[in-house]
């Protein structure tokens, strides 16, 4: 079997990945369960109570409070109501607790516009739909 040249245009390679840009890396946004989870870190330490007493008030495992705490494990809402009703707090407080730090930690207040050169709502908030 013989391979015979032909006179085809070679095919171009397109590289999956693009080539990295030197610099610095690109800031990271801030994930949901990371920031719910140290809010509800935060709550049980400043009342200076356990992770067993909270999961035990909760009702859930004290190996799964500390996941979520940890940001490891992303919480169903019923979780996160079980265990923001173990610290005496509601479900909604403990997720403006961390839309405050996702405002925070992502400037999204200096922000004057969303998606589609919107207006982002007043102050640049983040609205969560139930």
């Amino acid at each position: 079997m013989t391979i015979r040249a032909t006179n085809q245009p070679r095919a171009r390679v397109i590289p999956l990945r693009p080539f990295p840009t030197p610099g610095p890396a690109p800031a990271r946004e801030p994930l949901w369960r990371d920031l719910v989870g140290d809010v509800l870190r935060r709550e049980r330490l400043s009342q200076e109570r356990t992770l067993k007493d909270v999961a035990d008030a909760a009702r859930i495992s004290m190996a799964y409070l500390s996941e979520v705490e940890r940001g490891r494990k992303e919480a169903s809402s019923e979780v996160l109501a079980a265990a923001a009703r173990a610290l005496g707090l509601s479900l909604a407080d403990v997720l403006a607790l961390a839309q405050g730090e996702l405002i925070r930690l992502s400037g999204a207040g200096s922000r004057s516009t969303g998606r589609h050169g919107r207006p982002a709502g007043p102050l640049g908030t983040v609205r969560l739909a139930a």
